[in-house]
C-alpha cells in the first residue's frame, strides 16, 4: 500500500464534507470497522456514520509526522499527528486494500499530553 494514497483518503475523512456524507463514509470504512476515540469510547461503523452525519462544521485539520508500516499483503498501519488549536492528538489507522479501494478497518486517536 502507498502512503500518499492512504494519506489522501485519511485526510478526506477529516473534512466536514466527507464526514457528513454517509455514503462516502461507508465507502471508506470497512464493514467490520471499529474506532477507539480520544475519549476512550468504542465506536462501530454504524455509530461513526450516524455521529458524523450530524457533526458541525470543523476547521481543516493540520497533520504531520505521517508514517506507514506494511503489516502484510494488502494491509497497513498508518500513524500521524493532528495539530489541534488547543491540544495535539496522535492517530493510528489500519487500512486494507483487499478487493480494490482502500478501506479503514481500525482507528484510534489519543491526546498528546504536554510535558
Amino acid at each position: 500500500m502507498d502512503l500518499d494514497e492512504i494519506r489522501a483518503v485519511e485526510e478526506e475523512l477529516l473534512t466536514s464534507a466527507t464526514r457528513r456524507d454517509p455514503a462516502r463514509v461507508r465507502e471508506l470504512l470497512h464493514p467490520d470497522f471499529i474506532e477507539i476515540g480520544r475519549s476512550g469510547t468504542r465506536w462501530s461503523r454504524d455509530d461513526i456514520v450516524a455521529a458524523l452525519e450530524v457533526e458541525g462544521e470543523r476547521e481543516r485539520a493540520v497533520t504531520d509526522e505521517w508514517e506507514l508500516l506494511d503489516l502484510g499483503a494488502d494491509i497497513a498501519l498508518v500513524a500521524y499527528v493532528i495539530r489541534g488549536p488547543v491540544q495535539d492528538s496522535r492517530h493510528s489507522s489500519i487500512w486494507t486494500s483487499k478487493g480494490g479501494e482502500p478501506r479503514m478497518l481500525f482507528h484510534q486517536g489519543t491526546f498528546v499530553t504536554t510535558q
